[in-house]
C-alpha cells in the first residue's frame, strides 16, 4: 500500500508579494513544480504543495525564502528557479535570505545586485576581501557583469578613484583591418559589452560625465603598457585572449590602493594557433600566491536564458570527444612507430 502525498501549503496575506510568487500566469509557481517535482497549486491567497516529503520541502523552502526577498525589494523570474532549487537541494542548510547580505548596492535609484547562486556569492565575497581575483568560466555565469557591478559600487562610494575596463582585442573570426575607421572606431565592437554592463548600473549621464573626468576609462589591453594603476578598480575581460607576455604585463600594473579581476572562459581561446593563453598559464602559476584567489564557474551556475546552459554543456561535451578522440591518435601513432623501429631492429640483427 502507497503512502500518501506529503502535503504543506503557505499563505500569503500580501497581494503584491503573491502576485510576485506566482509570476505572471502562475509561471512561477508551474517552474517551481517543474524543478522540485512537487505539485503546486495556487486557491485564494494559499499555495499549496503535495507530492514527495524532500520534493515538497525543497518548493516550501524556496517559496518561503522568496516572499522574504520579495517583501524587500527584489526580483525572481522562472529563469532563477532551477539553479536556486539546485542550491537548496545541495545545501539543506542555506538559505536565499542569506543572499540579502551580499547584495552590491550601486547608488539608491537603482535596483541593488543581488549574487544567484552559491559561485556568484563566493565571487562577490573574493572580491571584497582580495586585491587581485581571477573568474573563470563558461559564458553567462556573471563573471566580468558582477565584477563590473563591484567596480561601479566602490567608485560612487569613493573607495577607488577610477574604474578601468580593458579587453584583448583579438579577432574572433573578423579582421580588424577590414572594419571602417580610425583605430578607436575599430577596437569599440571589443569593449562594448563592457559598456553595456555599465549602462545597466548607472544613469547614461552618470557615465558620461564620469568618462570626460577621467573616472571610467575603457580601452584595449595593449593600452595599459607602461602605466602604473593607483586607487583603481581594474577590471580585465576575456583574458582568455590574453598572451602570456600580455597577462604578465597586466598583472604587474596594479598599484597602491586598487582592486583587479581577471575574467574569461579558458575553453573559448580566440588566439592564433600554438600561443599559449595567458590566463591558463596565470591559473598555474598563480593558483597557491597568497592574496590572490581564484573562482572557478561551471555550467551550473549559468545565469542567462536556460538554453544557454545546455549549449555549453553540448559544447563541452563535443570538446571532451575530440580530446579523446586526439589522444587515441596520438597513441596509435605511437604504437605505429615503435612497430616500424622494432622491424627496423629485426632486419638489422
Amino acid at each position: 500500500m502507497s503512502e500518501a502525498p506529503h502535503s504543506e501549503s503557505l499563505e500569503v496575506e500580501n497581494t503584491s508579494v503573491l502576485m510576485a510568487l506566482s509570476g505572471p500566469q502562475s509561471a512561477l509557481l508551474g517552474e517551481l513544480s517543474r524543478q522540485s517535482g512537487a505539485e503546486v497549486s495556487l486557491r485564494g491567497n494559499t499555495i499549496y504543495l503535495s507530492g514527495e516529503e524532500s520534493d515538497v520541502r525543497v518548493a516550501r523552502r524556496f517559496l518561503s525564502d522568496v516572499a522574504t526577498l520579495v517583501s524587500k525589494g527584489y526580483e525572481i523570474g522562472p529563469n532563477d528557479v532551477a539553479r536556486t532549487v539546485r542550491g537548496l537541494r545541495q545545501d539543506p542548510g542555506s538559505t536565499l535570505v542569506d543572499l540579502i547580505d551580499e547584495v552590491i548596492l550601486i547608488t539608491p535609484h537603482r535596483k541593488p545586485i543581488a549574487p544567484k547562486g552559491q559561485a556568484q556569492r563566493r565571487y562577490i565575497e573574493a572580491i571584497r576581501q582580495h586585491d587581485l581575483t581571477f573568474g573563470i568560466g563558461p559564458a553567462g555565469t556573471g563573471k566580468t557583469y558582477l565584477a563590473m557591478a563591484m567596480a561601479a559600487s566602490a567608485l560612487i562610494q569613493k573607495r577607488v578613484k577610477r574604474i578601468i575596463l580593458t579587453r584583448p582585442a583579438v579577432e574572433a573570426g573578423e579582421k580588424l583591418g577590414f572594419l571602417p575607421g580610425d583605430l578607436a572606431e575599430k577596437v569599440n565592437p571589443y569593449l562594448r559589452p563592457l559598456y553595456d554592463a555599465l549602462h545597466d548600473m548607472l544613469d547614461f549621464d552618470k557615465i558620461e560625465q564620469l568618462r570626460e573626468r577621467g573616472q571610467i576609462e575603457v580601452a584595449p589591453l595593449a593600452f595599459m603598457r607602461g602605466r602604473t594603476l593607483n586607487d583603481s578598480f581594474v577590471i580585465l575581460d576575456e583574458a582568455q585572449n590574453a598572451t602570456s607576455e600580455q597577462m604578465r604585463m597586466f598583472l604587474t600594473r596594479l598599484g597602491f590602493g586598487s582592486k583587479a579581476c581577471v575574467t574569461g572562459d579558458v575553453t573559448q581561446t580566440d588566439l592564433p594557433t600554438g600561443a599559449r593563453s595567458g590566463l591558463r598559464e596565470a591559473s598555474e602559476l598563480l593558483s597557491a600566491v597568497p592574496g590572490i584567489a581564484f573562482c572557478a564557474f561551471t555550467d551550473a551556475d549559468v545565469v542567462r536564458h536556460s538554453l544557454v546552459q545546455k549549449i555549453v554543456v553540448a559544447y563541452e561535451k563535443r570538446d571532451a570527444e575530440l580530446l579523446l578522440e586526439q589522444e587515441r591518435r596520438r597513441e596509435s601513432n605511437g604504437g605505429a612507430r615503435s612497430g616500424r623501429s622494432g622491424s627496423r631492429r629485426d632486419e638489422e640483427e
